[in-house]
């Protein structure tokens, strides 16, 4: 592609080991769309006949249908990348033509083309499987209804909670993280054909027309920046870090959840695998890998940062590096989350054992004191005074409800019979009725609301499919 400068060949080693046809032949695809809209471009400058167009297009696809039909076909030794690769393939097809396909660009402006179509193709494809695992949490929290179970604060039991609330609380994390894998889209949908190597095409190239027929919104405005951006790849990573971080959370709190000393969820058997010395043993592997996965994500999107923050304009080849933490970071995500989709489809949850538990442990003691702030005690000696019941059911080894209601008015006399009522666990649910509380009303309005958001964001996925 270069040799014409140079009068020795490269050293082999180093000719081998600075190719990336081995990571970028998975650009293959949109190569080969952007290729066609860069060559119907060039016909419409005057620089390709209609018949050298049509052998193109007709080289283009039959490359297309070679590398779908033979799984040897991409196993080359001596394409450096994926656009050496394409124009090797076309030249075998249709003659020394297939070297006009060039015009008029650089290396630079196609790879930073094929990525950003490579990173819109994996959030549409994101964006659908984040949507099926909100889907199945928001299933799983209208089918357990009422149900109840504790809450907790330094991992100390906090309030009890519907289980539907529980679960809603992840909802919202990932629909933020859809949310930001479709701002990051927004920004990315530029389109840099026509840039050239660093200065813009030498070439008249209709700029505006070769993006709408790839589906960009437009061009991208500026050709230095165009070739050596890389900003959508590390937003898209850091959104994907962002994702992997909430998973991981999930990932802890349903292991926790699941061992014999919580007991609020039985692991799916088709998901977890077992002790090779421990016939006993039933292990939370996917939920493990998933925790660790975060940690991977997150080292693709601090090696992108490193890798750029130092580069001066416009491509260097260090932008090279930035693909493997890409594709790695994107595909990870991809198979991970139908795994989890259908580990939470599988999952048994113990609605017994967690509304048992979630009446012990004093955990209406806020009520009691929402009971006497109602009657006109302060906050702050109302908290006290249950904080003193507490202390006197701890060393009675009872709850706050067995207390006597003499020793209830001994610590304040606002106390009255009722007060048994404010703490059973209904009440203690139903007095958190605000927007966005564990008040069964406030939660199935909670559902409906985010069902809605849900439909919107598969919307926004059909619209740009």
């Amino acid at each position: 592609m270069w040799s014409g400068r140079f009068r020795q060949p490269l050293d082999p080693a180093f000719e081998r080991w600075q190719r990336s046809f081995d990571f970028d032949r998975r650009l293959l695809s949109h190569e080969l769309a952007a290729s066609g809209a860069h060559a119907h471009a060039l016909k419409d400058a005057a620089v390709l006949s209609s018949a050298e167009l049509i052998a193109i297009l007709q080289g283009l696809q039959q490359i297309a249908q070679k590398a779908l039909e033979s799984p040897t076909f991409l196993e080359d030794n001596e394409a450096e990348d994926v656009h050496h690769f394409v124009e090797k393939q076309l030249v075998a097809l249709i003659g020394d033509n297939g070297y006009k396909l060039h015009s008029g660009r650089s290396r630079n402006e196609q790879i930073a083309t094929d990525l950003r179509l490579y990173v819109r193709t994996a959030i549409g494809q994101l964006q659908s499987d984040l949507a099926g695992l909100v889907d199945i949490l928001l299933t799983r929290a209208e089918h357990a209804g009422d149900a109840a179970m504790p809450a907790y604060t330094h991992l100390q039991r906090a309030e009890p909670v519907l289980v539907a609330h529980w679960l809603l609380a992840y909802v919202e994390m990932f629909l933020r993280d859809a949310d930001r894998l479709a701002d990051c889209q927004k920004r990315l949908n530029r389109c840099p054909l026509g840039s050239g190597a660093i200065a813009g095409a030498t070439l008249p190239l209709d700029r505006r027309a070769m993006a709408a027929s790839l589906g960009f919104s437009g061009p991208t405005a500026n050709s230095i920046d165009a070739t050596s951006d890389r900003d959508f790849a590390l937003e898209f990573v850091n959104t994907l870090s962002l994702l992997a971080l909430h998973l991981s959370r999930w990932a802890e709190e349903m292991i926790l959840f699941s061992t014999q000393e919580y007991g609020f969820v039985h692991l799916p058997e088709a998901y977890s695998t077992g002790s090779s010395a421990m016939p006993q043993k039933m292990n939370a592997d996917l939920l493990e890998l998933t925790r660790a996965k975060a940690a991977r994500m997150i080292g693709h999107a601090i090696a992108l940062q490193i890798t750029l923050k130092g580069l001066p304009l416009a491509y260097n080849k260090d932008l090279q590096e930035t693909q493997e933490p890409l594709f790695q970071a994107a595909e990870t995500m991809l198979s991970l989350l139908p795994l989890l989709t259908g580990w939470m489809k599988a999952v048994e949850f113990n609605h017994e054992r967690m509304q048992e538990v979630a009446q012990t442990g004093f955990m209406n003691a806020w009520a009691a004191a929402t009971y006497l702030v109602q009657r006109g005690v302060p906050f702050r000696l109302a908290h006290e005074q249950v904080g003193k019941a507490v202390q006197i059911c701890l060393e009675r080894n009872c709850e706050l409800a067995d207390l006597s209601l003499e020793d209830l008015r001994q610590l304040n006399p606002a106390f009255d019979q009722d007060v048994y009522a404010a703490l059973t666990l209904q009440a203690v649910l139903a007095i958190h009725d605000v927007p966005g509380g564990t008040a069964p009303s406030r939660v199935r309005q909670a559902i409906s609301e985010a069902r809605q958001k849900l439909d919107s964001i598969r919307g926004g996925i059909h619209a740009h499919a």
